[in-house]
């Protein structure tokens, strides 16, 4: 067999393995592992150490607060409660370091200039 009967044989057992993953996910599982994901990025673009200062990004924080908001009572009938319980507890601590974070940024001395980004959505909190 050569090289390039090897890579294709190879291609085609990836694909037919993927295939039956897909056949076997369910939308819920992957809205699960999304808002996990989600919720990682959150945080991380919140910038609440040294290692992610720099990541520190209000706008992209602010986008997976909502998307979590969003998400999470969609899969409420679908998932346990103590799953649904641990999303909305993620909300909640990703909305107050957000608003904490956002308050430092206008402090006095950084002239206090209100953006997009730190303006609250209607009803977090």
């Amino acid at each position: 067999m050569s090289e390039d009967e090897a890579k294709a044989g190879e291609h085609e057992r990836l694909a037919r393995e993927l295939a039956e993953e897909f056949r076997r996910l369910r939308v819920e599982d992957l809205l699960v592992q999304t808002l996990v994901t989600v919720s990682s990025i959150g945080y991380r673009r919140l910038g609440l150490t040294e290692d992610t200062r720099e990541a520190r990004d209000l706008a992209q924080a602010r986008l997976a607060i909502e998307t979590m908001r969003a998400l999470t009572p969609v899969l409420e009938s679908l998932v346990p409660a103590e799953l649904i319980r641990d999303f909305n507890q993620s909300v909640a601590n990703l909305q107050l370091t957000y608003a904490s974070v956002a308050s430092e940024e206008a402090a006095p001395g950084d002239h206090a200039t209100e953006t997009k980004d730190e303006e609250p959505a209607d009803g977090e909190g």
